[in-house]
């Protein structure tokens, strides 16, 4: 069997151990094990194979996966503007119903109306924002009323 089509053979195996392990690594020696493989198809002896696998493997592991793990690991996008205010905690101004109301919200006067049609929240509870809605806080009582 040409050596060609070993190292194809391995690149094979190192991609099939790739999907289950992903370290991102052993993907990488199987792309170069696929370059080496194509070097000795087009004729380059098996020294030069052997250097091609180990430029190729050293490239991906220092150059590329230092890369790729920085783009997984990336923190959490921040919240901004209104999306900022979904999950605070407000208090009812006036009566929310499931068309109307108003809450204090971060310090602002809101108007509001109940996630759930059919309940009332009274003056003086505490709400969860669920979403916003325009201009309009969708909110739900923290605790069980009355």
């Amino acid at each position: 069997m040409p050596m060609w089509a070993l190292w194809l053979i391995a690149a094979a195996a190192l991609g099939v151990a790739e999907v289950f392990t992903l370290t991102l690594a052993l993907g990488l020696l199987a792309v170069a094990a696929l370059v080496a493989g194509v070097a000795g198809a087009v004729g380059m002896g098996f020294v030069g194979q052997v250097l091609i696998f180990i430029v190729a493997s050293l490239a991906g592991l220092v150059v590329v996966r230092p890369i790729a793990k920085r783009h997984l690991y990336q923190p959490p996008p921040l919240r901004s503007g209104t999306d900022r205010l979904v999950g605070q905690s407000a208090v009812v101004v006036d009566e929310v119903t499931g068309e109307q109301g108003r809450v204090k919200l971060s310090g602002e006067e809101w108007s509001a109306r109940c996630i759930d049609e059919d309940t009332v929240i009274p003056p003086g509870t505490r709400v969860d924002v669920m979403e916003i809605d325009g201009a309009t806080a969708v909110v739900y009582p923290r605790e069980a009323l009355p």
